[in-house]
């Protein structure tokens, strides 16, 4: 049975789940509202493998958000994901930081996470209900008329730490806000499992999130 740990930290969400094909068998989450990351993360990841009842050898792969997202947490979730598969020889798996956030919203037509970049850009892709990316990643500078083409088509659910501002200037009735809403390592696993099976992993010496900026 494939067991896969998930290291989720591109944002202020600190969050670490082990997984066996596409069941959860443990996770540990903290958001204080700033990075703990270099604090909590290697204690988070010894407590899932407690949790789980596993050694830390039996891992079949490492999964990591690949970005966007904050530049600190991505490297330290990145460098960690990296140097635990080069000592235990397993492959590393990258799963888009927006793809994992768009899993938490099921039975939808369009799903469009947002990512804050400060100002009035976020970082968003368009996902449609079986989470394939059908409008790519990007930088996005926010105005009242974003995303008409997905909101003239139906229903649109945005959600993630970069709502906030958009649903003070969209007033589409297609458009649905979902707040607080976070990356969580736990929704990767379906993800990760798929790439694992499918064998598509990364190349550990040369991998790099994508920081977009």
């Amino acid at each position: 049975m494939t067991k896969i740990l998930c290291i989720e930290t591109s944002g202020i969400n600190c969050s670490v789940a082990i997984s066996e094909e596409n069941s959860l068998l443990a996770e540990k989450a903290e958001n204080k509202g700033k990075f703990t990351h270099a604090e909590s993360l290697h204690v988070f990841i010894n407590e899932v493998l407690d949790l789980a009842n596993i050694s830390i050898n039996e891992l079949d792969a490492i999964a990591v958000s690949g970005g966007p997202g904050s530049y600190t947490g991505l490297r330290i979730g990145v460098s960690t994901a990296k140097g635990l598969c080069f000592a235990l020889n397993k492959p590393l798996i990258a799963i888009s930081t927006l793809q994992i956030l768009a899993s938490q919203i099921t039975e939808n037509e369009f799903i469009i996470p947002m990512l804050d970049a400060r100002r009035m850009e976020v970082y968003s892709a368009v996902f449609d209900k079986s989470f394939n990316e059908i409008e790519k990643t990007e930088a996005k500078i926010l105005d009242e008329n974003s995303y008409t083409e997905w909101l003239s088509k139906g229903k649109v659910v945005f959600l993630g730490d970069g709502v906030d501002k958009f649903s003070e200037i969209c007033r589409h009735p297609n458009a649905f806000f979902v707040k607080n809403a976070y990356p969580q390592a736990k929704d990767m696993i379906p993800h990760a499992f798929e790439k694992f099976k499918n064998r598509n992993f990364e190349d550990i010496a040369y991998f790099e999130p994508n920081y977009l900026k």
